[in-house]
């Protein structure tokens, strides 16, 4: 019987990302204008007029406020784009999406299930430092809740990133 780690260590290369910014009321508002942004772009409203193609996750990058007891409202969502587009990505249309060139990224990362609302993207940061213990290798108020699955999936599986120091 094998149980499920409670967190793993990763490390991504620098590639780059379709990305949306949006600091909304609420951080469900925030991802949800930003996802439908970036599907547009994904779906053809880009300069060479075609379908991109998906990737997973998608990612949310969020800043808790200094007292860490509530979200900042600007919200970065990011869309890692396909192989083919890193050496020349297609210009978005929409001037809202900027095309960004992110460093190799290396992460401790904690699987949860479920719809992603600042609730629970808190409970899952006060969880994880609970099981870290120490956390003086990771950023303290910068995360990443990347999603794997369409928002419209009740359980989709999402991740909370802790970003290791340089």
């Amino acid at each position: 019987q094998c149980e499920e780690a409670a967190y793993e260590e990763r490390w991504y290369p620098a590639g780059k990302w379709a990305c949306v910014t949006k600091g909304e009321p609420m951080y469900e508002q925030s991802i949800s204008m930003s996802f439908m942004k970036l599907m547009r772009y994904i779906c053809e409203e880009n300069s060479v007029g075609c379908y991109l193609g998906m990737t997973v996750p998608v990612l949310n990058e969020i800043h808790l406020t200094k007292e860490g007891t509530e979200l900042e409202r600007e919200v970065v969502t990011a869309y890692y784009l396909p192989g083919e587009f890193q050496q020349n990505p297609p210009v978005p249309t929409d001037p809202e999406i900027h095309i960004t060139e992110r460093a190799p990224l290396r992460v401790i990362t904690r699987v949860f299930y479920g719809t992603t609302t600042e609730e629970t993207i808190l409970r899952e940061i006060s969880l994880f430092c609970e099981l870290l213990g120490s956390t003086d290798t990771v950023l303290q108020e910068t995360y990443i809740v990347a999603t794997y699955e369409n928002p419209s999936i009740p359980q989709r599986r999402n991740e909370i990133w802790f970003i290791c120091r340089a």
